[in-house]
């Protein structure tokens, strides 16, 4: 049974904003909603100002609601930023006019005779505060978001953020307490002949107030059951779910029907809350197919589109097929990505998704999910790892640059098409020059996102620019500026502009043939046949390794840091100079082959000699490494200490290296009912945030929960996302006892500094003290301080923190100064030897 009151009636509210039903049928509902639906026609508007990609973003309205100075406004009241709240109407389709509302906030009520849960589903806006409790957006107007939301009796507020398109919104009774949605659907294609498996995902609804650990998915297609439990479920919250597929074979293409049902596990009964029926393409196995898999990211289900090879033709030598990655631009599905490809004899394409349509720019999370398929596609197709390339379009190209940059070693050749430089040359993410300290490392933060900065790691790599001379999305001059950057060193680049082809001129703008050829022609060499490795990284967490070498840290976090090495097999010696390098590692085995293991290595490095090393043990791999560090600009063998308090490239930070290695959120419980309210709500917006943005699925549990079970295998070595204080969240003192950053009411403490105030928002992050992975925290020292947090779009790629920064509420006009504190910890995360700035 429903464990809120039966369906209130809901009316429009006529004083502040005007909200009516839409076209009324003659029961007095909308005739294509249910009874007891509410759609959204009248608010009023005032102007936001635009957003930005920055790490702070702060407007006048957003500047009261962290004050709590914010009232519901008035027609005709002054706007927080210029002008007056002006009434604006929704057309008889209900929806608002994208140029009415372009940049502007809507701002609506709704009455209620009593309290309870509604379905809010709107589309077009980018955030939406109900009685200023944060929900998602559906900015690039998808029209699947759907997300409980609560209404209390008497009037309710919806606060809409502007987004780019027109808005609509209303609110729906649920038809379940439990429901679940198939707009937003994860699936496979299947293939003839081949037995149903692998795993799909669709949205479940928590319509209730009570947390739900007691719910299964049930999928049958007339035959056998397959059964998945359902993730723990936070109140009024939604999630999208995998679930596992199973049944015979199809024998023919078309479509493959399956119901899948949600139930209660413990209903004696088994009668399903909800049910819905989905058909599932079935494809023959050389067609263009979406294959699904389980990201190591947050666990969710997420898919690339395959194109698969080709026999090779007559006469060619039998070996592996090579591999093709390509990247979508914004607003196109991976698969679509997939279908703009003919299949090509001996080379598979495949197509990773950004995670979404736009996602994020193929960077952070973006970055992530092309490496995974890129991994999954070595692992399930067998290719052949020396012939492995990299291309896309628009976005996509300019993925392709920042995935090559970041990743030399893993190509034999790039091929951007139509693709723009970097976040600072295109997608507005703006550079100041830092006039402090603390500028400075805010400003380090953003650096993987430096195409430029990167671009002589392509000296290895073969590269084919390719852009349409008329392109008015994508300037040309974006290809020229990489033509002028590559002709200063490169070797093996070419460069082709189509005469009078605008952004998009058909499939030939990404399945083109000169282009193949260039990439058949090239192979990744085998690192014993590399004598010089160069690399050039601006984080070793982001990326660390060529050929034969790899970055383990850096001395300064906030500076780039890179090798010039070479290797004499003869010696066998290695030798070279580095820039700002505190540890390094170097595969003899991948450089030098076997070697007699009574034989004495010498390494010379920055003009100092090391002789007679003895070489190492194998590692796991079966290789042979030596790892050297700098200590007061000397170097010597590293002796490895405790690594729970040592940054090492896969625990290294900065902040958002937090939400991986399938991070979950932890709630705080322990505090007051107001500071309980808001850690649930911050959480519950970050899952839907990631959801929206990366077609994520995360686990929120409290913090009581988490304590009890953390060394379950479930729990165990996975990244935790912490919300609230050291006295609030039960799950502090376990993980953060010994961090030097401590966040309780009313101050903040790094090392031996203190910050002061109610006000201050704080995110960290510090290593996992009882497992693998990363705590990342979110906290701040008072209501107005964790409703700053609530500012800072750490899940906006091109947005970057390093390990840590306080934050100070302050007006918008002045919020360059609102950062008080920013800063890396040093390699053995301490603050002492890290590298941190202040503003006083």
């Amino acid at each position: 049974m429903l464990d809120h009151p039966a369906p209130a009636r809901l009316h429009s509210a006529c004083v502040f904003a005007f909200v009516f039903a839409a076209i009324f049928d003659s029961t007095g509902y909308a005739a294509a909603d249910p009874p007891g639906t509410v759609v959204i026609q009248q608010g009023l508007s005032a102007p936001a100002g635009r957003g930005r990609r920055q790490a702070l973003n702060l407007d006048p309205v957003a500047e009261k609601i962290i004050a709590m100075t914010w009232n519901t406004p008035k027609e005709g009241d002054l706007a927080p930023r210029e002008g007056r709240w002006t009434k604006v109407e929704a057309g008889k389709d209900g929806v608002f006019p994208g140029d009415k509302l372009r940049g502007r906030y809507l701002v609506a009520t709704v009455d209620a005779s009593e309290p309870r849960i509604m379905i809010l589903e709107a589309s077009g806006h980018s955030l939406v505060r109900v009685n200023l409790e944060p929900h998602t957006g559906d900015i690039y107007g998808t029209g699947y978001v759907k997300v409980p939301v609560r209404l209390r009796k008497g009037a309710n507020e919806l606060l809409f953020s502007p987004g780019r398109s027109a808005l609509r919104a209303k609110l729906v009774p649920p038809r379940s307490e439990a429901m679940i949605e198939t707009a937003d659907l994860t699936a496979p294609d299947l293939v003839t002949g081949v037995p149903v498996e692998g795993e799909a995902a669709l949205v479940v609804i928590n319509a209730t107030e009570r947390w739900r650990d007691d719910l299964e998915l049930v999928v049958s297609n007339g035959g056998a059951e397959v059964r998945t439990a359902v993730p723990r479920l936070a109140p009024v919250s939604s999630r999208k779910v995998g679930f596992r597929l199973g049944g015979k074979a199809p024998a023919n293409e078309g479509d493959y029907p399956i119901t899948v049902r949600l139930q209660a596990r413990t209903s004696s009964l088994q009668q399903p809350l909800d049910e819905a029926r989905i058909a599932l393409r079935v494809c023959k196995i050389d067609q263009t197919r979406k294959c699904t898999f389980r990201s190591r990211i947050d666990g969710s289900v997420q898919y690339y589109g395959l194109v698969p090879a080709l026999p090779e033709r007559p006469g060619s030598p039998a070996r592996p097929p090579g591999l093709v990655l390509t990247l979508h631009g914004a607003g196109v599905e991976g698969i679509g990505q997939a279908h703009a490809y003919g299949a090509r004899p001996g080379l598979a394409i495949v197509a990773a998704t950004n995670r979404r349509p736009f996602g994020f720019d193929w960077e952070d999370w973006g970055r992530l999910d092309a490496v995974e398929v890129l991994e999954l596609a070595h692992a399930r197709l067998g290719v052949d790892p020396r012939r492995v390339y990299l291309t896309g379009h628009s976005m996509g190209g300019h993925g392709t640059w920042h995935l090559g940059v970041t990743y030399p070693d893993r190509f034999a050749a790039i091929g951007p098409s139509a693709g723009w430089v970097s976040m600072f040359s295109y997608a507005g993410l703006s550079r100041p020059e830092p006039k402090e300290a603390i500028d400075r490392l805010l400003a380090s933060a953003t650096a993987p996102s430096d195409t430029l900065a990167l671009v002589r790691n392509l000296a290895p790599l073969g590269v084919y620019v390719l852009h349409g001379d008329a392109d008015d999305n994508v300037p040309v001059a974006q290809a020229r500026r990489m033509r002028q950057a590559l002709g200063e060193f490169h070797p093996d680049f070419a460069y082709h502009e189509q005469p009078g082809a605008g952004h998009w001129w058909g499939n030939p703008c990404v399945d083109w043939p000169p282009l193949f050829d260039f990439f058949q022609s090239r192979a990744i060499p085998d690192a014993r046949d590399v004598s010089r490795v160069d690399l050039v990284t601006a984080s070793p967490g982001v990326s660390n390794r060529m050929r034969w070498a790899e970055i383990e840290a850096a001395e300064s976090p906030s500076k780039l840091c890179a090798i010039h090495l070479e290797r004499d097999p003869k010696m066998p010696a290695f030798s070279g100079t580095t820039e700002n390098v505190a540890r390094l590692a170097l595969n003899v085995t991948a450089a030098l082959g076997t070697i007699d293991p009574a034989r004495k290595l010498t390494v010379k490095l920055d003009g100092q000699t090391i002789t007679d090393i003895v070489l190492p043990p194998a590692d796991g791999s079966g290789a042979h490494k030596i790892v050297l560090s700098r200590t007061a600009g000397r170097w010597g063998i590293d002796h490895a200490g405790d690594s729970r308090i040592r940054k090492t490239p896969e625990r290294m930070g900065p902040f958002k290296a937090a939400f991986r290695d399938r991070f979950l959120l932890v709630v705080a419980t322990h505090g007051n009912e107001q500071d309980n309210a808001w850690s649930l709500a911050r959480a519950r917006i970050d899952a839907e945030t990631f959801w929206y943005r990366g077609n994520g699925s995360v686990d929120v549990v409290d913090d009581a929960t988490f304590v009890a079970h953390r060394s379950d295998p479930e729990l165990r070595d996975r990244g935790v996302i912490l919300y609230g204080d050291r006295n609030t969240n039960a799950a502090w003192p376990v993980l953060l006892g010994e961090s030097p950053v401590q966040v309780e009411h009313g101050k903040v403490t790094i090392g031996t500094r203190v910050f002061a105030g109610d006000d201050l928002a704080c995110l960290f992050v510090r290593p996992r003290l009882d497992g693998q992975g990363h705590v990342g925290v979110i906290s701040g020292t008072g209501k107005r301080g964790l409703r700053l947090t609530e500012q800072l779009p750490y899940f906006m790629s091109g947005v970057g923190y390093p390990d840590c920064v306080v934050v100070k509420a302050v007006p918008a006009d002045q919020a360059a100064k609102a950062f008080l504190a920013a800063g890396y910890f040093g390699l053995d995360w301490s603050v002492d030897q890290g590298e941190f700035a202040y503003r006083d």
